[in-house]
């Protein structure tokens, strides 16, 4: 009999219009979604393979956040981690990185919890960039949590 898969579930977070649901899309389906349509949260699963061991992974897409909107009490209920994702063509959405980021914390009363900083549409030229790459791993460094530049594209 095979071993029972490993669960996780981790939600993606950030700003409004940053691409979340167009990672998410490109991760799990391998496509691009060129239209936007705000988000109210959407969930997809994929089995992901780490170490020799499957993780049936739950992805909670949510809804564009601000500095105003409080995260639904299900987004830390069971959620193993997070991605927070900016855009590099908004330096606002950077900013609420952090914000986004101590929400997560002061909601679970928590110290740490698994947290990957994405700095997304690095594919753009960069005469339209807002943030650099040295300032998204400077923030992650202070923040403690990973980072990486990413393209949905």
């Amino acid at each position: 009999m095979a071993p029972q898969q490993k669960q996780r579930k981790m939600a993606i977070v950030g700003s409004r219009s940053v691409g979340k649901s167009s990672l998410t899309v490109q991760y799990v389906d391998g496509h691009f979604v060129d239209s936007y349509y705000p988000t109210i949260e959407n969930t997809f699963s994929k089995v992901i393979r780490y170490k020799n061991t499957d993780f049936a992974t739950e992805i909670i897409d949510t809804a564009g956040q601000d500095e105003y909107t409080i995260l639904n009490s299900k987004h830390f209920i069971g959620i193993h981690g997070y991605m927070i994702v900016y855009s590099v063509a908004s330096k606002q959405s950077f900013e609420m990185c952090r914000i986004i980021r101590d929400k997560i914390l002061n909601h679970l009363g928590a110290d740490t919890v698994p947290i990957m900083i994405v700095g997304n549409k690095s594919d753009l030229r960069p005469e339209q960039r807002q943030v650099q790459t040295p300032d998204g791993k400077k923030l992650a460094e202070e923040l403690g949590c990973g980072f990486v530049e990413a393209s949905a594209r």
